[in-house]
């Protein structure tokens, strides 16, 4: 019988190891968020947490209960802009990455 074991865990230990997959994790987030996937940008965002500041540091970081933050990075959860900036700025603090901007033209 194969073993098998959780995405989960893979992407959380690749994560750990390797800062461009974690930054680009973060990247992906932020562009599902702002091209309209805001489940997919929740997911990615959870094992992000998960794999990196954990949920109850950024439960401190951030006031607010970890409970709470579960809940907003489900992928029926419905963070306000206000949560999930606080969240991205904890998330970059402690990759140690800034995220900017670029509009590209829709064709």
């Amino acid at each position: 019988m194969a073993l098998t074991r959780s995405y989960k865990h893979t992407i959380a230990e690749r994560a750990q190891r390797d800062p461009e997959f974690a930054q680009a994790l973060l990247d992906e987030a932020a562009t599902l968020f702002l091209n309209g996937e805001p489940e997919m940008a929740r997911i990615i965002l959870r094992d992000l947490v998960n794999a990196t500041v954990g949920f109850e540091e950024l439960a401190k970081e951030t006031a607010k209960p970890s409970k709470s933050l579960h809940r907003m990075l489900s992928a029926k959860g419905n963070p306000s802009m206000d949560n999930l900036a606080a969240i991205f700025a904890v998330v970059r603090a402690t990759l140690g990455v800034d995220i900017q901007v670029h509009a590209v033209r829709a064709h």
